[in-house]
């Protein structure tokens, strides 16, 4: 009988503190609330060298990689500036490939993609890595099918996730994988985060994705978008507001944005309302009233647009789905 899950984090110089403590602080918590069989927890790099964060913050190995021998649960190999050099690294891949043959699932976060690519474990299998680094990922590695668009893909045992903080949401599908939605939702509480976002949804907000830090007007609409989803959000009203033409706002959310005013009001409402999908028990027809989506119809439209699925399918749907091919994502609608 198993009595725990061994973790192992793969860590190097250079590698991104938080692409560390997000995955071995929730599966702490985790065992803090009770998971059974508990996680064991362990930084592993070669030689147990301590490992210098791009930060400047040196951890202290708990095993040299070249010692570990029998079954692991789960191995993480995490990204950061210092991904490039790892993957150049001809001992740690060989020491990446023979612990993943010891594993049951293999993950990365971030960058670590990078690494697991170089070490031939990613041929053939759509994957995903920080947005700023997908076409770098898929240049070098041919073989290997980017989409950059979801925070976490999984094909087969191996589990690819976004950038940095979208490790939490990859730990916390691990999470209700192993042990049921009860606990992976008593985590997320504890860690004052999101109770699962979809693995579909975008990476980036996109008011994140172009931000506007010249244009005071914009970005102040932005937060009042945010912030008022269900009222009158047409053009004209924030025209009205920001004291400007509804021709000189549109030409604003163009510049700045990339996008129409009424665009980025439907994303705004679309994300908002995905997460209350799947982490509320909200009827779909509140959740569209609450969005400022209007009706239960519109907010399917929305979200099939948006994630290609409807609400009903969005809560219903396994910790890590089957996404849409790269490129066949649609732009939202006016």
């Amino acid at each position: 009988m198993t009595t725990e899950r061994r973790v192992l984090i793969v860590a190097y110089d250079d590698a991104q503190i938080l692409d560390i403590a997000c995955p071995s602080g929730a599966l702490d918590i985790a065992n803090r609330y009770g998971a059974q069989p508990p996680y064991s927890i362990e930084l592993g790099t070669l030689g147990r060298r301590a490992a210098r964060s791009s930060a400047g913050i040196v951890m202290g190995a708990a095993r040299g990689l070249e010692t570990v021998a029998g079954r692991l649960d789960t191995l993480i190999v995490v990204g950061g500036i210092g991904c490039e050099g790892a993957a150049a690294d001809e001992r740690l891949l060989g020491q990446v490939r023979r612990l993943a043959g010891l594993s049951r699932r293999v993950a990365s976060v971030c960058t670590g993609a990078h690494v697991l690519a170089a070490a031939g474990l990613l041929d053939h299998r759509r994957v995903t890595t920080h947005w700023g680094w997908g076409d770098r990922l898929a240049e070098s590695h041919p073989d290997v099918a980017v989409d950059p668009n979801p925070l976490y893909v999984r094909d087969g045992n191996v589990y690819t996730s976004a950038g940095v903080t979208s490790a939490l949401d990859l730990t916390l599908a691990l999470i209700e994988d192993d042990h049921g939605p009860t606990l992976a939702r008593a985590v997320a509480r504890e860690l004052v985060t999101h109770l699962h976002r979809p693995a579909d949804q975008a990476q980036i907000s996109m008011f994140l994705a172009a931000p506007p830090p010249e244009d005071r007007l914009v970005r102040d609409l932005t937060g009042y978008i945010a912030a008022h989803l269900s009222e009158d959000l047409t053009p004209a009203a924030l025209a009205a507001r920001a004291g400007v033409s509804p021709r000189h706002l549109s030409r604003l959310f163009r510049t700045h944005l990339d996008t129409t005013p009424a665009r980025a009001v439907r994303a705004a409402r679309t994300e908002a309302a995905a997460h209350l999908v799947r982490s509320s028990g909200l009827s779909l027809a509140a959740i569209a009233r609450r969005c400022g989506l209007g009706s239960a119809e519109t907010l399917r439209q929305a979200l099939l647009d948006h994630y290609g699925m409807t609400g009903d399918t969005m809560r219903r749907m396994p910790d890590m789905p089957p996404a849409r091919a790269a490129g066949q994502r649609k732009t939202p609608g006016p």
